[in-house]
């Protein structure tokens, strides 16, 4: 299969692909998305095995992309949308970034950075299995948010002017400190 996929990828006809190579190492899609200069995923690409790392691409969404089994690296990018995003297994950053919404993304396994980006929605994200950093942001509502295994920072946004730490926990259950 990875042999196939490695034609594929060198043809760069994306089209011969089937259910069966919706799913692709994060090494190969990145190499792919870097050599040829993409904006977007490919449609027919629904799972990432292992890391993804697209810092500093000028990718603006992630199409019909549904999960990453790793770690999610989209720092200093050009991401508008998560598009069909539901699942990252591994830490997801989306520092620098200009995503203003989560969309439908539910759950994060480690650590979520939000710093400096223009979110402003959580969308469905229920769960943050690490530290979440919403730095300097202007999230607004913590929205869906069940769980954040680690520490949640809020400082410099919408959110620690209106809340107290304790109206927060009353919302969120959060493992670890608030930092307002």
């Amino acid at each position: 299969m990875k042999n196939l996929i490695r034609k594929i990828l060198k043809e760069n006809d994306w089209d011969f692909m089937d259910e069966m190579t919706s799913t692709i190492p994060g090494p190969e899609l990145e190499k792919f998305i870097k050599e040829n200069n993409l904006t977007e995923i490919p449609d027919h690409i629904k799972h990432v095995e292992g890391n993804l790392n697209l810092y500093n691409t000028k990718i603006e969404s992630l199409g019909n992309l549904q999960s990453v089994g790793g770690y999610l690296s989209l720092f200093n990018s050009r991401i508008k949308s998560m598009g069909n995003l539901e699942s990252v297994e591994g830490h997801l950053d989306l520092e620098g970034t200009q995503i203003k919404s989560m969309g439908n993304l539910e759950s994060v396994g480690g650590d979520l950075n939000l710093e400096n980006t223009q979110i402003k929605s959580l969308g469905n994200l229920q769960s943050v299995g690490g530290d979440f950093n919403l730095y300097r942001t202007q999230i607004e509502s913590l929205g869906n948010l069940q769980t954040v295994g680690g520490y949640l920072f809020l400082e410099n946004t919408p959110i620690s002017e209106k809340y107290s730490e304790q109206e927060i926990r009353n919302m969120v259950n959060v493992n670890r400190d608030i930092y307002l």
